[in-house]
């Protein structure tokens, strides 16, 4: 389980949002000697250029910051990379330090690898899709980014076999494969296994990152995020059929579905210590890291 080379790409069609067209409105500006004197509001700028609030005339309604000048006024779409795979985004502005996003990842890599004398080959299927609120406290790109991933469905799954008169062990007892047999109906070792990485659905996700990708017509921005997934415990399980001897020389073999003679009961019960093992290796990603960078561009809707 610990050999699986995780190589991320991925592709996701993300369907636009469906959009209200609706405006803030915000109180009008205090009237004092010097706005008297001079008609304007003081501009309130940000530290880079996104969501200004613009002068203007006593009286009047300013425009907002962060998403954009009302709600629902822009939206963005983008790419990027992460440990959940490649993912695509939608997003738009809300409120004034507020945007909603979604997001999608989707990934699938092939590889062969080796355990315990047991040969595999393997497929990582990675496959989630949530939903964040990006919160921006401050007049910058930074911002904090509680959400939820409302589908996942990342795991690995493995086809195993141990050739015919190999050894494999389980839980530090060795045992050998069974030579194929018509006369007692003898078989290799084979088997299949999965370890998913899913055990809390949904899950609940935590970011911090910079970049507003929903933030004025015709921007780019390179959002990065660095957070985790909370998915719970991986669990493993794996499943193994065939004849297992004791010895190379197949003195004493027997079928390990079998558990009312000594091999099926030696192996079932060193599989599952085994099992829990493994799961025990794993448990750190129960808290999933994620640290994803990519590039958005935003559209003014109205």
């Amino acid at each position: 389980m610990k050999h699986i080379n995780l190589v991320l790409t991925a592709c996701l069609i993300a369907a636009p949002l469906v959009l209200v067209a609706q405006s803030s409105q915000f109180a009008p500006a205090p009237f004092s000697s010097s706005t008297a004197a001079s008609g304007f509001v003081a501009d309130d700028a940000t530290l880079d250029g996104e969501g200004v609030q613009a002068a203007s005339p006593m009286g009047g309604t300013p425009r907002s910051y962060g998403g954009g000048n009302g709600l629902f006024s822009h939206i963005g779409f983008g790419a990027g990379i992460s440990p959940l795979g490649v993912q695509l985004q939608a997003d738009t502005s809300v409120l004034a330090h507020l945007n909603i996003r979604a997001t999608g990842n989707f990934f699938n890599y092939n590889t062969n690898f080796s355990s315990n004398g047991i040969s595999a080959t393997g497929k990582l299927n990675l496959a989630s899709a949530g939903v964040s609120a990006d919160f921006y406290p401050f007049h910058s790109g930074f911002r904090l980014s509680p959400g939820v991933l409302l589908y996942n469905q990342n795991q690995v799954t493995a086809n195993a076999n141990v050739p015919a008169g190999s050894s494999f062990t389980l839980n530090n007892t060795t045992y050998y494969s069974a030579y194929a047999n018509p006369a007692t109906g003898a078989t290799p070792i084979t088997g299949s296994g999965v370890l998913a990485l899913n055990a809390t659905k949904p899950a609940f996700t935590v970011t911090a990152g910079f970049g507003n990708t929903a933030r004025g017509s015709g921007h780019w921005a390179f959002p990065v995020d660095v957070g985790v997934a909370f998915i719970g415990a991986p669990t493993v399980k794996v499943n193994l059929a065939g004849w297992a001897c004791y010895d190379a020389a197949e003195t004493d073999c027997a079928n390990i579905a079998d558990t009312s003679n000594p091999i099926g009961q030696s192996v079932q019960s060193n599989l599952a210590t085994q099992e829990a093992k493994w799961t025990s290796d794993l448990n750190p990603l129960k808290t999933y890291p994620i640290l994803s960078a990519g590039v958005t561009y935003s559209f003014h809707l109205r």
